[in-house]
């Protein structure tokens, strides 16, 4: 074990006493891109500080990376890196299907991680060893499907427009091979992988704090995550996680075919 269940369950306390407060409230939204919208709140940037006192606190020799207040001790072995809400769009939207994101790399390779969704309750985290699952119906270790036959498989995606040009393409003939799709669910697509009610979620153009969080409570269930070319997932970029590596390999030909 590399992290404690009560640290886990510490870090999701502190996100949540920022971010719940402000869930469906007429709260500020301000927009960091120029030309689009990507929105920021006032509990992004108050969930992240809280985060960042805690894992200080903590283990002060350690480096944080987080979206919304950047990096500190960058060069550490062990850094914590942070989305204070993934899915700020839901978020002001009054959905439940944000998160906040809190993974922790040791040489690059992500190894622990959380995913609290406090409105609902859960909270999904890996330790080191396994992937455990806290909220309605008790708490449970987490375990992906079996299945991998595509045309079986159910997918998630936050939205088809994310896949520009020919990515566009490659992932419409990953949406045709299986039996269900559905959009706008963020990083809780990611966690109904390691959960078991899904079998494949992809995404593109994420940044390491969208990812890095979740790939060990996919792994340690019994699932893959890589880039859509194979490699690490743990820099971000075009990201493909399925729920066991035999399925993993068949989606991986069908968008590189």
């Amino acid at each position: 074990m590399i992290v404690g269940a009560d640290f886990m369950r510490r870090l999701a306390k502190a996100a949540a006493a920022e971010t719940l407060p402000r869930f469906r409230t007429a709260g500020a939204v301000s927009n960091k891109e120029a030309g689009g919208f990507d929105p920021v709140t006032e509990a992004d940037r108050e969930a992240e500080r809280a985060l960042r006192t805690l894992i200080l606190s903590e283990y002060p020799d350690h480096g944080i990376l987080g979206e919304e207040h950047g990096s500190e001790n960058a060069s550490a072995s062990h850094v914590w890196v942070i989305d204070p809400i993934d899915g700020t769009r839901a978020f002001i939207s009054g959905l439940p299907v944000w998160g906040t994101l809190v993974g922790l790399t040791i040489d690059g390779d992500a190894k622990a991680g959380l995913m609290s969704q406090p409105f609902t309750g859960e909270l999904f985290y890996a330790d080191g060893d396994a992937s455990h699952y806290e909220g309605p119906g008790g708490p449970r270790k987490l375990m992906t499907r079996s299945n991998d036959d595509l045309s079986d498989a159910t997918l998630f995606t936050t939205t088809p427009t994310l896949f520009k040009g020919p990515m566009r393409e490659r992932y419409d003939r990953l949406e045709r091979a299986v039996r269900l799709a559905r959009y706008g669910t963020d990083c809780y697509a990611f966690a109904m992988v390691a959960a078991g009610h899904v079998d494949i979620a992809v995404d593109a153009g994420l940044q390491s704090y969208d990812i890095v969080a979740l790939i060990p409570i996919i792994e340690q269930a019994g699932g893959v995550v890589t880039t859509w070319t194979g490699g690490p997932a743990e820099n971000g970029g075009d990201i493909l996680a399925s729920a066991n590596p035999v399925l993993h390999e068949k989606a991986l030909r069908l968008v590189n075919d």
